[in-house]
């Protein structure tokens, strides 16, 4: 059976996606930012009609056609976009793969007859991507170089034998070679790729390099060009369909049980871990209800993720019955195999970075993973830059520094000024309309402000802090300003005690 590969090109795929979202009437065109200057990145039809052209500075595409509308390009959206084009590709052929960043290659070798033949196959490529709203050009031979030459030049067929004479008349530069190189093959007369078989190898090599000669080769069959198909991602997902409806939470959650365990079983099998579980329950009218859980770490858990779905599975409504489920990891992580040395089947005793890890599931489902944060080190002697807070369920907890440090409040609050105040550390002052009395003081400690931070609490200067013991209890954080002109303001404080 001969080989045959198709080639489909998308001449203007990001303009096309991000028209489809919000429909432009005129020349449009997405830009990027290159040399400190916006270049047009990708045009449609009405753009390239009035002249522009891709790689055209923004200011001069503007004095061309001042009717011109452009947004902001997106090449992590456009990869996505293509990637998603790639599998729905594989239903033409098994293999499929991406082939540059507008284009895909597809083997489909013994599946043209499927659909009536290989100008069937390609009219029916072009109907799909035309209602899709994306503009595209086919092409099918023998190799991928001659497929990627014809796709760009109109598409169609080139049949089995027939690659020189189909290819010769097409310029040098359908060859995928540099546009430098073409330019010098065409100052050489050396116009077509016909021109190019009739003339020594070896010179030709040694002036141009030995690519030229290796995608002449690929182009007319004497070299292979495989299709390197990217493996899919694995998809962690189970379903269950139902003989009959049910309907009771107790039902539900018993057939959600035995999906757990077939997931977890597939994330076990690939050293994955989930970190949000999607549940899709089918009603009998074919509408659906979702429920989708959070995880604070990766886990494959049955019974730990099953107690996180109770409250969402009480809430959903069944109507008529429920006939269908399905059970998908929609984030996943890698986990590792462990020995868990602290787990006491028979007692169902977690260990206690689990119990802590199920708590903020369950925490984060209900308020948000962002509102339940906790505490890291920072690096600054700052009071208020000496930690971090984060969200508890994207940060591993680290330790605070073991090496000895001075002592500081467990509640720190923005400097509220003294009155009353006598003596130096004070020996009496006022506070939050209350006297307190010195009976114990410790420091200074003289802390300096960062000078790289411009922060406006801390322009006064450097702080002298004292722990002061108060005879009415409290033990506060006090400091002082020296550069400050003593009286009235002049000290303040900081943080409590316990």
């Amino acid at each position: 059976m001969a080989r045959r590969l198709l080639s489909i090109w998308l001449p203007r795929l990001a303009s096309d996606i991000s028209l489809r979202s919000r429909p432009v009437d005129g020349p449009f065109a997405l830009t990027l930012r290159a040399s400190n200057a916006e270049h047009l990145h990708c045009l449609n039809k009405a753009a390239t009609a009035a002249g522009l052209h891709r790689d055209m500075p923004l200011a001069d595409a503007r004095a061309i056609c001042p009717v011109l509308s452009t947004r902001p390009a997106d090449p992590v959206g456009e990869g996505r976009a293509l990637e998603a084009l790639r599998r729905w590709a594989s239903r033409y052929g098994p293999h499929a793969a991406k082939d540059g960043p507008d284009g895909l290659i597809v083997d489909v070798s013994g599946v043209a007859h499927l659909f009536g033949g290989e100008t069937d196959l390609l009219e029916d490529i072009s109907a799909r991507l035309e209602r899709a709203g994306l503009a595209s050009n086919s092409a099918i031979a023998e190799t991928r170089g001659a497929a990627w030459a014809l796709a760009r030049r109109g598409g169609g067929v080139i049949p089995e034998g027939g690659l020189l004479a189909s290819l010769g008349p097409m310029p040098v530069n359908a060859l995928r070679i540099g546009p430098e190189v073409a330019e010098g093959l065409t100052r050489l007369g050396l116009h077509r790729i016909v021109d190019l078989t009739s003339v020594p190898r070896a010179p030709l090599a040694r002036r141009f390099g030995a690519d030229i000669l290796r995608r002449l080769d690929q182009a007319l069959g004497a070299q292979a060009e495989p299709v390197a198909a990217e493996p899919d991602p694995p998809q962690f997902g189970v379903r269950m369909t139902l003989p009959e409806p049910i309907g009771l939470t107790a039902d539900v959650m018993g057939i959600l049980d035995r999906l757990l365990v077939r997931l977890c079983d597939k994330l076990a099998s690939a050293q994955m871990g989930a970190r949000a579980v999607r549940l899709e329950l089918r009603r009998v009218d074919r509408s659906a209800a979702v429920v989708e859980v959070g995880l604070a770490r990766a886990m494959r858990d049955p019974v730990r993720i099953s107690a996180l779905f109770r409250k969402g599975v009480d809430e959903v409504d069944a109507g008529f019955g429920i006939d269908g489920m399905r059970l998908g990891a929609s984030v996943t992580e890698p986990l590792a195999p462990e020995q868990l040395k602290d787990v006491q089947i028979g007692n169902g005793k977690a260990r206690q970075e689990d119990e802590l890890a199920d708590l903020i599931s369950r925490i984060g489902n209900r308020l948000g993973f962002e509102a339940v944060q906790r505490f890291l080190p920072a690096n600054s002697r700052i009071p208020e830059r000496g930690f971090l807070t984060v969200p508890a369920a994207y940060a591993a907890p680290e330790p605070f520094p073991s090496r000895r440090r001075p002592r500081r409040p467990i509640t720190i609050f923005p400097p509220e000024p003294l009155t009353g105040v006598s003596g130096n550390p004070p020996s009496r002052f006022s506070w939050r309309r209350m006297g307190f009395t010195t009976l114990c003081a410790h420091g200074p400690e003289r802390i300096t402000p960062e000078w790289w931070f411009d922060d406006p609490a801390w322009r006064s200067g450097v702080r002298d802090y004292w722990r002061v013991e108060t005879g009415e209890g409290p033990r506060l954080w006090l400091f002082r300003t020296p550069q400050a002109a003593s009286g009235f303001g002049d000290w303040y404080v900081q943080g409590v005690f316990l």
